[in-house]
């Protein structure tokens, strides 16, 4: 058993394929259950030489309804022909691997010897990359939530204890599997979120200020009523200090509650978020437009308030590297709500009541900050251009910003925190998500110096794939407008194809040509796929995303429209045959164009809007939509709302729709969806409504999304394409009969 496991550990595992699919096998479309059975990395960790980078791939198990993750590791010099699987736990999952800091060792999360009542409870193990077993290194009663070393490597802290009750423990990093931990805090309110300061004589933690006894034990007691806007206790920001193991109170306002921070490299500094204790603003999903930013001066205590604006959303503050500078990211108007573009506002850490300069103003599209550059004059950050994602530059000297990958495809680059080096995540129309690394931030550019370390889904060479690009159209008002263009396998010119429309959520945000692994089965089974960045949507500049603002629909509803007449121009569309669905804000278009066209011959609508005026009070997002409508609120202006209401146009509707929503659905609520069902029920439009368990925006489970996809594409094929055959449950459970022959399996190569 051993000898087997060395050479498992020692030979390459990149390669995966589908038992059904030999090297020698021709090229087949994606299905659904493909998209299913695809593996995910994820918590990618660079060593602190750079040598080498650690990450968890999540694999699929469709039979049984789970997926299962290990901890694997790659050469940044060797690249996938190097990785090696370090951990083999068939039923159970490791999670969140992190160097040690001399890289030695590291250590991770796992379940593997949870007892049987609680099988997710994880604790600690730290293992060599180099070779060995996995060693148990923690036993705590109710496991391990977070961890972290110390800068100095010479401490190991983690998080214990029952709900809102845990503590913090030490270990010394010389004696990690014979020391016992040492308690580090004993608050009554338990520990929440917490950091270590770089220079490791504190750590800062965010607690409760109290703790209600009755609304524990009325819990307990199974008075489990939900009170909207419950009044719950604040929280404060705390210290700990590390030698002495005293902590103190470093805030006091009764009028805010600390909801994050940030710590300077030089460790004299914390900024935080203080958000409004108003019951009504906070603990709500838009409670950022209710907090502002404050700093903290860790020698003296003395806070100062950086911002103080309504309404507005503003970033964690962040510090240069040299602790002389600190940033935010927020709107290009700090004056009222809004949705212009963001902008970074810089000053001097210790200038207080200081002037912030704006910078970013001449790009037209967000500016933020994801890391720093070594000097501090740079601020990276991620962004949409057009149909793609790309790592911009703002020089902090010159107020310029500068694009600086050019790929068709997504890119997002990011930088350890800790090690500083740099890992890009990739994808595009033919490559699912893939990990590279870079020797530094200047080769981020330069594709041909990125090192392929990841490549968790070859079984996508063996599919045969759609052809995609962006594509542009005029639209109704001459405005240009973009969006992106999948077309059948073995696509003939001159041929004319059923088309779906793809409306993306949002709707401020955008279709990009990444792995559109779900336009790929449509490409597959015959369907050309237009997935439109209508107006409302971001990547465009401003002027489009906030063009809807006051008539919601109406202009998005053209850009869709003139994108399908274009495509019905050039000659790629049979007119006669086409379908559109969406979800959220997708569902809201569909939803409109059900009540104002009957060029479509079947609609499926995805957590959709129906009624304005009743989901204002349902949903758990108002603001964003009162600004959307007018800025009005409905009980002042109920016709703004009303007018705007796919509802209200109802008895214009005729194409058979399809319904999708989650019953617990606290953005788009279920009852909208039942509105709309019930409406056409009583129309004697055809219509199906499946509501899918759960208290998510999206449908949480892998079967349910399944059958969803399943089910929406049967609707499409028998009413765009007039196949004759409704959707049966027949067509969901199949798949089980079949998951052992498609399972990817890891394999000798």
């Amino acid at each position: 058993m051993r000898a087997t496991r060395h050479l498992l550990q020692t030979l390459s595992v990149a390669v995966l394929v589908v038992p059904a699919l030999s090297a020698q096998s021709p090229a087949r479309p994606m299905e659904f259950l493909d998209i299913q059975n695809m593996r995910n990395v994820a918590a990618p960790a660079p060593s602190p030489d750079g040598q080498w980078v650690l990450y968890t791939l999540s694999t699929p198990d469709w039979k049984e309804a789970r997926r299962q993750t290990d901890i694997y590791l790659v050469s940044t010099t060797g690249g996938v022909a190097s990785t090696k699987q370090l951990t083999f736990t068939k039923d159970k999952n490791e999670a969140q691997p992190r160097w040690s800091r001399d890289g030695s060792f590291f250590v991770f999360l796992s379940n593997r010897e949870a007892p049987t009542s609680a099988s997710g409870q994880s604790q600690l193990y730290m293992m060599r990359h180099d070779g060995g077993e996995a060693r148990k290194i923690t036993d705590a009663k109710e496991g391990v939530s977070t961890f972290a070393f110390d800068k100095s490597g010479q401490w190991l802290v983690y998080r214990s204890g029952k709900a809102d009750e845990e503590q913090l423990y030490a270990l010394r990093v010389a004696s990690l599997e014979s020391m016992a931990p040492v308690r580090l805090t004993r608050h009554s309110t338990g520990v929440g979120l917490w950091r270590w300061a770089p220079d490791g004589k504190r750590i800062y933690f965010v607690t409760a200020d109290t703790v209600d006894a009755d609304e524990k034990a009325r819990m307990e007691k199974r008075f489990n009523v939900a009170v909207r806007n419950m009044e719950t206790p604040r929280s404060s920001l705390w210290a700990l200090d590390v030698d002495s193991k005293q902590t103190s109170r470093l805030t006091r306002d009764s009028t805010l509650v600390v909801s994050n921070f940030s710590i300077s490299d030089d460790s004299k500094w914390v900024g935080f978020t203080g958000t409004s204790a108003d019951r009504y603003e906070r603990n709500i999903t838009e409670q950022g437009i209710n907090a502002d930013q404050y700093l903290l001066e860790v020698a003296t205590g003395n806070i100062e308030r950086l911002t103080n604006n309504k309404e507005i959303g503003e970033s964690l503050v962040s510090f240069s590297p040299d602790s002389r500078w600190i940033a935010f990211s927020a709107s290009d108007d700090l004056t009222r709500y809004n949705m212009k573009n963001s902008r970074v506002y810089l000053r001097r850490v210790d200038d207080r009541g200081g002037q912030w300069k704006k910078l970013g103003q001449s790009h037209d599209g967000d500016v933020g900050i994801n890391f720093w550059s070594a000097d501090g004059r740079t601020i990276y950050f991620g962004a949409g251009v057009k149909a793609t994602t790309a790592l911009m530059a703002l020089d902090v000297e010159r107020n310029t910003v500068r694009q600086v990958t050019t790929e068709r495809a997504s890119v997002n680059v990011s930088q350890d925190v800790d090690t500083k080096h740099i890992v890009i995540n990739y994808a595009d129309p033919k490559t699912p998500s893939t990990l590279f690394s870079v020797a530094s931030i200047d080769q981020v550019p330069m594709r041909n110096t990125w090192k392929q370390l990841t490549d968790a889904n070859p079984q996508v060479r063996g599919f045969a794939l759609g052809a995609e690009e962006e594509i542009t159209w005029k639209s109704t008002d001459g405005k240009m407008v973009g969006g992106v263009l999948t077309k059948p396998v073995g696509y003939q010119p001159g041929r004319r194809y059923p088309l779906v429309v793809e409306i993306h959520g949002g709707p401020a945000s955008a279709d990009i040509l990444g792995f559109n692994s779900s336009g790929q089965v449509y490409a597959g089974a015959g369907y050309v796929m237009l997935r439109p960045n209508y107006r409302g949507s971001t990547n465009y500049g401003e002027a489009h995303k906030t063009a809807i603002i006051g008539n919601y629909f109406q202009k998005g509803y053209e850009d869709i429209m003139t994108g399908v007449d274009k495509l019905i121009a050039d000659g790629l569309v049979d007119s006669t045959r086409m379908g559109v669905f969406g979800w959220s804000a997708g569902g809201h278009w569909s939803n409109w164009i059900l009540t104002h066209t009957t060029r479509f011959k079947a609609i499926s609508s995805g957590a959709g809007t129906s009624n304005w005026i009743s989901m204002y009070a349902q949903s758990d997002v108002q603001r964003n939509r009162q600004h959307y409508l007018g800025d009005k609120l409905p009980y002042d202006d109920f016709d703004a709302y009303w007018n705007q209401s796919p509802l209200k146009y109802i008895k214009n509707a005729k194409t058979p729709t399809m319904i999708h929503v989650v019953k617990g659905d606290p953005r788009v609520p279920s009852p909208q969806s039942e509105e709309l069902h019930m409406a056409l029920k009583r129309l004697g439009v055809p219509t199906e409504l499946f509501m899918y368990p759960g208290e998510s925006h999206g449908i949480p489970d892998a079967r349910n999304q399944y059958v969803k996809a399943v089910s929406e594409m049967a609707w499409m094929d028998y009413y765009v394409r007039g196949s004759g055959k409704k959707f049966a449950w027949r067509d969901v459970l199949k798949s089980l009969e079949s998951a052992d022959s498609t399972r990817a399996v890891n394999v000798v190569p």
